[in-house]
């Protein structure tokens, strides 16, 4: 281990790779206090095909961390959460120097495809490895939840569980995601119906924290979202491709419904668009279930063997910009 250690401490620059995860059980709402809890558990799956790729390095020339995401450099809100991250990984390493983090996603970034739980989670191992530090995976997971919760998920391939966090959190409490099955566990594809290249107008942790507080129908989350988890986990150990469908869908539209009474609206007239195709599809005898983050994108669950006929029909809807067919894959890696 020391020499593993050793080794890692010669590096300064290094590059990660992640990818983004659908939750199928859904995340919305945190706990109250320090650490950025979850206050439901979350079930996903991490997709192969959509891709996000972060370089980091650290320089004792810079006076502060830079990040520049998708050619452009960020200030504001996604610089200081990548600072904040940096600074928990400057605090438990020898390394003291500010960093460069160049990172670009090759799908829509900032509008409800993950793009934060990828970033996070290739930051995270960036940061992790270039400091010289030879944490686990649980420990690098648990520093990606703290920037961004579905993050956490994204550090590991396949179907990803991660719990809710402790009641009353002092923000010093280790919560991981771990993964529950393997991404060739049952015969799934997800078509990502992508109906707008324009970023969200409201973040998902801002739609989260207006959910809370103005939501006449959270506490009911809370309550729902814990038994959809549970039906969601058994039908997935069963390989019920039906059930998970089905209440991966319900899971999806009660976030929706109970973000919406709060007045926090992602979906738009694509979105409902590929909803009532979804549900056309599934009169037609095809097995097709939806969900959706907080975007106004439309993930569509098939078994691989109707992932064509379900492409094709989804491809013609006219307010659908385009189909990505991605399977589950692997979790996020060194490549550099």
């Amino acid at each position: 281990m020391d020499a593993e250690r050793n080794s890692f401490a010669q590096v300064t620059e290094v590059t990660a790779v992640a990818h983004p995860n659908i939750a199928l059980a859904k995340y919305w709402g945190k706990r109250a206090g320090n650490g950025n809890y979850p206050a439901v558990p979350s079930l996903s799956v991490t997709l192969a095909g959509l891709r996000t790729r972060t370089t980091v390095s650290f320089d004792a020339s810079l006076t502060a961390d830079q990040l520049t995401l998708n050619g452009v450099r960020a200030e504001g809100t996604p610089l200081a959460r990548a600072s904040a991250l940096l600074a928990r990984v400057r605090a438990a390493s020898s390394q003291k120097s500010f960093a460069r983090v160049t990172s670009s996603n090759d799908f829509p970034t900032s509008s409800g495809l993950a793009s934060s739980a990828s970033g996070f989670a290739a930051l995270a191992l960036g940061a992790v490895r270039a400091a010289g530090l030879d944490w686990s995976p649980e420990l690098v997971s648990d520093l990606a939840r703290r920037a961004s919760a579905s993050a956490a998920r994204s550090l590991f391939g396949g179907f990803v569980e991660l719990d809710a966090g402790p009641e009353a959190p002092d923000g010093n409490e280790v919560l991981a995601a771990r993964q529950v099955a393997s991404p060739r566990h049952i015969d799934l594809a997800v078509l990502v119906c992508v109906t707008t290249d324009d970023a969200k107008s409201v973040s998902s942790t801002s739609g989260m924290l207006v959910t809370q507080r103005r939501s006449p129908y959270f506490k009911a989350w809370l309550e729902d979202a814990s038994l959809l988890h549970n039906g969601i986990r058994d039908a997935l150990e069963r390989r019920d491709l039906h059930a998970l469908g089905e209440l991966s869908e319900a899971s999806a539209l009660a976030m929706h419904a109970c973000a919406m009474a709060a007045g926090v609206v992602y979906i738009n007239g694509a979105t409902l668009d590929v909803l009532a195709q979804v549900r056309a599809l599934r009169a037609r005898g095809l097995g097709a279930y939806a969900t959706m983050d907080a975007g106004p994108h439309v993930k569509v669950l098939v078994s691989g063997a109707d992932a064509a006929r379900a492409m094709q029909e989804l491809t013609a809807i006219p307010s659908v910009l385009r189909v990505l067919d991605a399977r589950p894959g692997d979790g996020a890696r060194m490549v550099a």
